[in-house]
């Protein structure tokens, strides 16, 4: 079995001091993904942030307390790749990727575009390249599982207030319309929903009007998999017992050796 968890941090230093690596080591997973370490190489050299027994990459933006992603990972990866070729993606930290032997992992955080048109435009930019980078990846034919903060709800299930989101950033038709291009044409499968389909399943929350506790919440963040691992996922859930972030783990296992 292999058991990989994802998860927006908000700044690797804040989890830990809640808590987050103590409950990582006793979740006996393969491999973690984690978005916005608000972090430089480093501050990462505290033996805090390298747990023993895993092998960790990281990509760094290069300004600092801003965005970053990484992974940890019990399997020497044969090869990793930083970056994604083009400004807004490796300025900002925002991809890494292993080679783990029978499947790719990747961590990746999208931009938000929440900010303003500005960040929207760039949002969108980042999809349209990052769909090359996708295209380009199904013609090698490796076995994929792409972990991370898409800072994107695909259908109106994927968020409580749907209703008065639909011209805001994470909700727009074009985002949706891109999430639905990458499961329905280029074949990509969102592994959460292939074993869970019920609604009120978020990973993210609001610090406004008591969200958390009111799970007013959304579903941005996703582990998105070739379809030659479909029969592979055994369970998936979003672990909500302790808050590390604004954002929840999201924990599925693969019936695979790797």
């Amino acid at each position: 079995m292999l058991r990989v968890i994802t998860i927006n941090l908000n700044g690797i230093r804040s989890a830990a001091r809640k808590g987050f690596f103590e409950w990582l080591i006793k979740q006996n997973a393969d491999v973690i993904c984690v978005q916005e370490l608000k972090a430089q190489e480093a501050e990462m050299q505290n033996a805090l942030f390298t747990p023993e027994g895993y092998h960790s990459h990281f990509h760094y933006a290069v300004k600092k307390g801003y965005s970053g992603v990484g992974i940890y990972s019990r399997i020497q990866p044969k090869t990793v790749v930083t970056g994604l070729g083009f400004d807004h993606a490796d300025n900002e930290g925002r991809y890494v990727a292993m080679d783990l032997g029978k499947c790719w992992v990747a961590s990746l955080y999208m931009p938000s575009g929440t900010s303003g048109e500005h960040r929207q435009n760039i949002k969108y930019q980042f999809l349209y390249h990052f769909e090359s980078h996708l295209k380009e990846l199904q013609k090698n034919s490796h076995e994929f599982i792409l972990c991370g903060d898409l800072n994107i709800a695909h259908k109106q299930i994927d968020l409580k207030n749907w209703r008065s989101n639909q011209k805001n950033s994470g909700f727009l038709p074009e985002e949706r319309a891109w999430m639905g291009k990458l499961f329905d044409e280029l074949g990509f499968v969102d592994a959460f929903r292939l074993v869970n389909q019920e609604p009120d399943q978020y990973t993210w929350w609001s610090n406004r009007g008591r969200a958390w506790e009111k799970n007013v919440g959304w579903r941005i963040d996703y582990q998105v998999i070739t379809s030659g691992l479909k029969p592979t996922v055994k369970s998936a859930m979003i672990y909500k017992e302790q808050r590390f972030s604004d954002h929840a783990p999201l924990i599925i296992d693969y019936a695979m050796i790797v």
